[in-house]
């Protein structure tokens, strides 16, 4: 039986790093504020999942066409937040494999 295909594009670190020159990419960490303060990719926005969950579109507020990044440790609660996305309309969506402890790893700078 055939899956049914997700409505985001999971990424490595390499293609996480062009979307995020090429500057067009909004990059939503869903962690929770103690992981957070702990290192965060410097261009991220900070909205926990549990903000994105009980209000999506006061949390997600944004432009559906602009190209959105979800992040968190490793890539599990950040699909959920890609789910919720693809729900509100967002078009390019985009989940960033191995999350923050993948970009820490990978030696990027970390705010």
């Amino acid at each position: 039986m055939q899956q049914p295909q997700e409505p985001f594009k999971r990424v490595g670190i390499e293609e996480a790093e062009k979307l995020i020159k090429d500057g067009k990419v909004r990059v939503i960490d869903v962690r929770n504020a103690d992981e957070w303060v702990t290192g965060h990719i410097p261009q991220a926005t900070h909205i926990p999942l549990p903000s994105i969950i009980n209000s999506p579109q006061t949390s997600l507020a944004g432009d559906l066409e602009q190209p959105h990044l979800f992040v968190c440790a490793v890539g599990e609660r950040s699909a959920i937040a890609c789910e919720v996305a693809a729900m509100l309309g967002y078009k390019e969506i985009y989940n960033l494999q191995g999350g923050t402890i993948a970009w820490i790893q990978r030696g990027n700078p970390v705010a």
